[in-house]
């Protein structure tokens, strides 16, 4: 809580290249602050801090409540021009400066339309795990990009996770459940950015608020 009329939230996105972290954190913002687009080579190579102010997002006590959003986008891993220490090193750095009180929740973004691999995962937790630390399970949501393909195969969400492979189901259980399908983005940009925030804020809740210091 950052005072009695606005509440700041730190957003943190990981994961592989061209899984569709920068199209998020754009839905997130409800704009197009990060560059998103099919490309041969990695697109993100900095991270990237953004941040959007959305009055009267609640009310508390009779009074209007802002939100203050801010979203950090990172270079994925495996990336086509950065190795994995150099990726590291950069997000380790952009965490120090712009979430000096800590990070509320980190979204780690994976492909729903392509199968997920053990190995693929346990490099994907190692790399969160070093950069937050050992109670990063407490502070992440996994977020699952092309979530509209489901419907092409006629399965659920429900369907999607209980024939999950064993090392995905691990992951979900570690991160105690906390979970978001996301369709291609919409036209109405600021309608599903009302839907994301609200869904990562009631896990941000159940953290009383509480921020993690990344190592």
């Amino acid at each position: 809580m950052d005072n009695n009329n606005e509440i700041t939230i730190n957003l943190l996105l990981l994961g592989k290249t061209q899984c569709g972290k920068s199209s998020l954190g754009n839905s997130l913002l409800g704009s197009y602050e990060f560059e998103s687009r099919i490309f041969p080579q990695s697109v993100t190579k900095e991270c990237r801090l953004c941040k959007m102010r959305i009055p009267d997002f609640a009310r508390r006590m009779g009074r209007e409540l802002g939100l203050r959003l801010q979203v950090l986008d990172t270079p994925g891993i495996p990336h086509s021009s950065l190795n994995q220490d150099e990726v590291k090193k950069r997000v380790r750095k952009a965490l120090s400066e712009h979430f000096p009180e800590g990070l509320h929740m980190a979204l780690l973004v994976l492909r729903a339309d392509i199968p997920h691999c053990e190995e693929d995962n346990q490099h994907t937790v190692k790399l969160t795990e070093d950069l937050l630390g050992p109670n990063w399970k407490y502070f992440t949501a996994v977020v699952f990009t092309h979530a509209e393909k489901l419907d092409d195969m006629r399965m659920t969400e429900e369907k999607y996770t209980n024939m999950a492979s064993k090392s995905l189901c691990t992951l979900l259980e570690t991160v105690h459940g906390r979970s978001i399908f996301r369709d291609y983005p919409i036209e109405r940009p600021q309608e599903e950015r009302a839907v994301l925030v609200n869904q990562i804020l009631h896990f941000i809740r159940q953290n009383s608020y509480q921020t993690l210091t990344p190592i």
